[in-house]
C-alpha cells in the first residue's frame, strides 16, 4: 500500500511539477515589472542597464538607446548552493559603477536590478545614477531584503529596506514614486521550502522520502503561495522594486 501511495507522489510531482512562478518568485515579479517600465519609455530613451551582466532585458529596450554597464569580473560559481555558470553580454561601459565614462545628465532612465549587494559602495552607486541621469530621469531598482549568498566572491551586503531607498535617494535629489515588495512572507517561505527538497533531493536522497517531497517541494509552496495575498507579511518580503525620478 505504502509503496502504491509513494509512487502515485512521485508520478504527481513529475507530471505536475509546481509551476516555476513559485519556485523563482523574485525572478518572474521581477521580470515582468521591469517589462512594463521599459514599455513605457519613449522611443529613441537613452537607457543604461548598470550591472548588466548577461544582459537578459536587452529585447525589453529594443525601442530604446540601450547601453550596458559591468565591471565584468566575475566568472561564474561552481560551489556554494547557488552554482551557476556566467556569459556576459555585449557590454558598453566595462568600468566600476561608482565611475561610468559618460557627460552628466546622459541617460534618460537607468535600470539596475540585483546589483547593490555586489558593489563595496552602494551609497556612492546612487550618487553615480544621479549625476548621469537627466532631470526628471527615471532609476529602477531592485535588491534583494533576504537571500543567500551568491556570486561569490563579490556578495558584499544583503536587508536593503525602504527605509534605505527612503534616506539615500531623497540625499541624492530622487523623488521616489514606488516602491514594491516582491512577494510576502508566505511566498518567500514557499520558494525556500521547495529550495529545502531540492538540497536533500542532492545531497540525501535517502532523507528524502516520496510524501516528504511532495510535502515540500509542491504542496507546503503551493499552500502558501495561495495565503500570500490574504495573510500578506511585508516585513519578510525577498525584496523591493524601487521606481525614482531623478528631480
Amino acid at each position: 500500500m505504502f509503496l502504491k501511495i509513494s509512487e502515485l507522489l512521485k508520478r504527481k510531482l513529475d507530471h505536475f511539477p509546481i509551476p516555476d512562478e513559485l519556485v523563482n518568485v523574485a525572478a518572474h515579479i521581477r521580470d515582468a515589472w521591469v517589462a512594463q517600465k521599459a514599455s513605457s519609455l519613449k522611443q529613441g530613451s537613452r537607457v543604461l542597464d548598470a550591472g548588466a551582466g548577461e544582459t537578459q532585458y536587452r529585447k525589453l529596450f529594443s525601442h530604446c538607446d540601450y547601453k550596458t554597464q559591468d565591471f565584468a569580473q566575475y566568472e561564474g560559481s561552481s560551489s556554494g548552493i547557488l552554482k551557476e555558470i556566467w556569459n556576459y553580454g555585449q557590454l558598453d561601459y566595462i568600468c566600476d559603477i561608482t565611475s561610468i565614462p559618460v557627460p552628466d545628465c546622459f541617460f534618460d532612465a537607468v535600470l539596475c536590478t540585483e546589483v547593490l549587494e555586489h558593489v563595496p559602495k552602494p551609497i556612492d552607486t546612487l550618487g553615480e545614477f544621479s549625476r548621469i541621469l537627466a532631470p526628471n530621469g527615471r532609476l529602477f531598482l531592485s535588491a534583494p531584503l533576504s537571500c543567500g549568498i551568491h556570486q561569490q566572491p563579490f556578495h558584499y551586503y544583503g536587508g536593503y529596506s525602504p527605509f534605505f531607498y527612503k534616506k539615500f535617494l531623497k540625499k541624492f535629489g530622487f523623488e521616489i514614486v514606488e516602491i514594491k515588495p516582491i512577494g510576502g512572507l508566505m511566498k518567500h517561505v514557499g520558494q525556500e521550502l521547495h529550495r529545502v527538497g531540492r538540497i536533500l533531493e542532492e545531497r540525501a536522497p535517502d532523507k528524502l522520502s516520496a510524501l516528504k517531497k511532495y510535502i515540500l517541494m509542491r504542496w507546503l509552496p503551493l499552500y502558501l503561495a495561495s495565503l500570500d495575498e490574504k495573510i500578506f507579511v511585508e516585513e519578510f518580503t525577498i525584496g523591493y522594486l524601487v521606481e525614482a525620478v531623478r528631480k
